[in-house]
């Protein structure tokens, strides 16, 4: 039997309540703690924009809320694709808004900067408020830099990966649906040599993967094995990188097995997410490793191209491997999403602190989520007998509410019945998860080199898994490229993170 002992970090618990927003320009008056401080007057609010434009400031959701919170809002919406670049300069300007929501959590000037005394420390007034307090620990504890909570953290299902298989197919060849490694890779196999669509042609696969592979699709298949999340601590407290560990190898042993078996698709490694998706609509592959969410897109994308399309699908989330416990990587760093950071210039004593905490508090009520999540009812969405919503007007409600939905502190403060296929299923998958989720350990933890280095190791890493699965080196070739790694900064980075975790014990 081998060696399981590096397993990551469990986690056990989440809670349903969550997180955090917004911001403060002056606050208003406080009495009390917690509940009793009013939310702050007015607050500006730097976030992230996904949609071309920007909703208009006197548009119904930011006067809605408003009216809920009693706060006057001034959003200012940076385009995603520009986040570091904005954040980058504000920070060096000291151009901050009150609230800054941080999501890119690897930026070193972003860390630098919060490390700086640029953000205040909000862990101990947590406590105080009735939303804000219910934050899962294991967010909080991934969320921590150098002990300190520099922010409000985003809060994330703990755990939203699982492996989507086509049912149509499955049935198609009489096959049950897998819950094992070795009944993935019976269906993975037979999908790719059994014309599991009935067309009479040799022109599908099993597994649909692509260039993230290492790094998201295999990395999730491999923690089925006892891999750890990016990293594992051995049982002499060691920090390593996973792609070192035996489980890891040995799931990289199989994945090939079945690559050349035709049951992974053979050009995977330069396969770009869009090419991924039209490759699954268009039915050239039957398995993904995925987060569960995304069966209701594949099928939507299947269904724009062929309304009459078999396409159904079998969301599973509890895959295992022999002896291992069932887990799943965390996709999430442990239910965190980055910070809800406020500025020490523009949040400039304790009081209005408090004041941007009771807004941020009141914004985790379910009226307000379910305000950022779906707009306003019979303008936005309806809602039928069953209490399942249904979007009234896409094109609307991207424009009017998308902006703020992308913007919301917290993606678990409830859940809504959907018309949606695979939306209430995935949902309540996602929920089981997080008792198996397992969690990167080195989320809390410091390394000046990791800052440094780290990035181009991991490309190197990569590159030799992806020479390794296409048969160009062996397992030794494999071994030899990541040995050359420890001389490069790997060897410093374990040991920086080593001492940081002996640190936190």
């Amino acid at each position: 039997m081998r060696n399981h002992s590096m397993l990551g970090i469990a986690v056990a618990s989440v809670t349903v309540a969550a997180l955090a927003l917004t911001a403060c320009g002056s606050s208003g008056d406080t009495t009390g703690d917690g509940g009793d401080v009013k939310p702050a007057e007015s607050v500006t609010w730097m976030t992230m924009l996904h949609t071309p434009t920007t909703p208009e400031a006197d548009g119904p959701i930011q006067t809605a809320l408003e009216e809920y919170t009693g706060t006057e809002l001034n959003f200012q919406w940076v385009p995603d694709a520009s986040k570091d670049e904005k954040i980058n300069a504000a920070l060096a300007s000291d151009s901050l808004a009150d609230i800054t929501s941080i999501t890119n959590t690897s930026n070193t000037s972003v860390r630098q900067a919060l490390r700086s005394g640029q953000f205040w420390d909000v862990e101990e007034y947590l406590k105080d408020y009735p939303n804000l307090s219910k934050i899962d620990e294991q967010t909080i504890a991934s969320a921590r830099i150098d002990g300190q909570l520099y922010g409000v953290p985003f809060q994330k299902p703990m755990a939203r990966y699982g492996v989507l298989v086509r049912q149509d197919w499955l049935d198609n060849l009489g096959l049950e649906t897998p819950h094992t490694i070795e009944e993935l890779s019976e269906v993975a196999v037979a999908f790719a040599t059994q014309d599991p669509d009935g067309n009479g042609q040799n022109d599908t696969t099993g597994f649909i993967d692509r260039l993230e592979s290492f790094k998201l699709g295999f990395k999730s298949l491999a923690g089925h094995f006892g891999a750890g999340n990016n990293w594992a601590v051995t049982d002499d407290d060691e920090v390593v990188p996973t792609f070192q560990t035996d489980e890891f190898k040995e799931a990289m042993e199989w994945y090939r097995g079945l690559y050349e078996q035709g049951a992974v698709n053979s050009e995977f490694v330069t396969m770009q997410k869009q090419n991924q998706q039209d490759a699954i609509a268009q039915g050239k592959g039957g398995i993904v490793v995925t987060g569960l969410f995304e069966a209701k897109n594949y099928m939507n994308l299947a269904l724009s191209a062929d309304p009459n399309t078999p396409m159904a699908w079998a969301l599973i989330n509890d895959i295992t491997f022999e002896d291992v416990p069932r887990r799943t990587l965390s996709d999430t760093n442990g239910g965190f999403g980055g910070w809800l950071a406020l500025s020490t210039t523009q949040v400039k004593d304790e009081a209005e602190l408090k004041s941007v905490l009771a807004f941020i508090d009141k914004l985790l009520d379910e009226e307000a989520f379910a305000l950022m999540t779906n707009g306003i009812e019979d303008e936005h969405y309806t809602v039928d007998g069953d209490g399942v919503v249904t979007i009234a007007d896409q094109a609307k409600w991207e424009q009017e509410v998308q902006p703020y939905n992308s913007s919301r502190p917290s993606d678990i403060v409830t859940t809504f019945k959907s018309s949606a296929p695979y939306v209430d299923e995935g949902n309540e998958k996602i929920a089981e998860n997080a008792e198996f989720a397992v969690v990167d350990p080195t989320q809390p933890l410091t390394s000046a080199a990791f800052d440094q280095s780290w990035s181009t190791i991991q490309q190197a890493a990569n590159d030799a898994y992806n020479k390794y699965m296409v048969g160009q080196i062996d397992m030794d070739g494999y071994e030899a490229a990541i040995d050359k790694l420890g001389g490069q900064g790997l060897d410093t980075i374990i040991e920086e993170f080593t001492a940081s975790y002996a640190e936190s014990k």
